[in-house]
């Protein structure tokens, strides 16, 4: 019978490649559909700030992708073969600000889907639909405030592109004398027909 060797921390320590991966070093880009930029830029409301979004979205996931199962019966045994791929909804969790703008634009995102009053909306799924990309960052991030690029490319350890995407949910805020020194947040559910590792950078 093998026998497993004894383990120590210095061992363990060589093989936790820079000191593990940190959930709270990370970074989403959402990019709005033309046709609700244009919609809002209509209402007054000036265009979503997607540079702001990467500073006040607070948390967000890589969602589970899911493969399906057919079974087959054959002869009082069951096999089982691969089916479809699923995605399971998206979550962002945003900081809300005092101008409303990112809980505005992602309301008027849903709106231009399906408006309040009525039955209408946007028909053609390439004019509600946007793209969004989500960036794991090492810890020796320089964030460039101001800048297109999230992050330099040596920073970057993962990232993650979410294609054809748009909200379904965005969440209740709860509003209560009893809170206090807390800042308002709310999250946005959104679909997603599939996402995928499009890059890992210099520490993957």
């Amino acid at each position: 019978m093998a026998t497993i060797p004894q383990r120590t921390i210095s061992q363990f320590k060589s093989k936790l490649i820079g000191g593990g991966t940190r959930p709270n070093l990370f970074e989403v880009q959402v990019n709005f559909p033309d046709d609700v930029n244009l919609a809002i830029q209509g209402d007054g409301d000036g265009q979503f700030d997607g540079d702001r979004f990467r500073f006040l979205c607070k948390a967000a996931q890589l969602p589970a992708s899911n493969v399906g199962v057919l079974e087959v019966p054959f002869r009082g045994r069951v096999m089982k073969v691969s089916g479809d791929r699923t995605i399971d909804t998206w979550t962002v969790t945003v900081i809300n600000d005092q101008d409303f703008g990112h809980y505005r634009a992602f309301q008027a995102w849903a709106q231009n889907i399906a408006q309040y009053g009525d039955s209408s909306g946007l028909t053609d799924p390439s004019s509600y639909m946007g793209q969004a990309t989500v960036y794991q960052l090492g810890r020796n991030i320089a964030s460039q405030q101001g800048s297109n690029s999230p992050a330099t490319d040596s920073n970057i350890l993962a990232q993650y592109k979410f294609v054809d995407i748009f909200p379904t949910t965005i969440s209740a805020i709860d509003l209560s004398y009893d809170t206090t020194d807390t800042i308002e947040e709310f999250t946005v559910d959104f679909q997603v027909q599939y996402w995928y590792p499009e890059r890992a950078g210099a520490g993957a």
